[in-house]
């Protein structure tokens, strides 16, 4: 199972989420949980590098009515052998990116 954390700044975006988008968002990350064991992304996590962030990923997912939903997120070193860890930066629209 894939660890993660999150940076205080994603802990402040989320709490800005309606608990739909939360919602939404917690469904996304089930399939991005799957796509980790497979290492293989599927296309409709729309998954890239965000540019100008080295070693930084962006997650697209719909949030619904109104712009779509992302979170920018980094692979950190192993806390379980074997398995990917996942820090967490950013949530909310595309207004993240600027600082991602």
């Amino acid at each position: 199972m894939p660890t993660y954390e999150t940076m205080t700044r994603f802990n402040n975006d989320l709490d800005r989420l309606t608990p739909e988008q939360r919602q939404r968002f917690r469904q996304t990350v089930t399939a991005f949980v799957e796509d980790l064991r497979t290492g293989r992304f599927r296309a409709g996590l729309r998954i890239k590098r965000v540019q100008r962030a080295p070693g930084v990923y962006e997650l697209t997912w719909s949030m619904g009515t109104g712009p779509a939903g992302r979170a920018t997120w980094e692979y950190g070193a192993p806390i379980v052998p074997g398995e990917r860890h996942i820090v967490w930066r950013r949530i909310g629209t595309h207004d993240i990116l600027t600082g991602p």
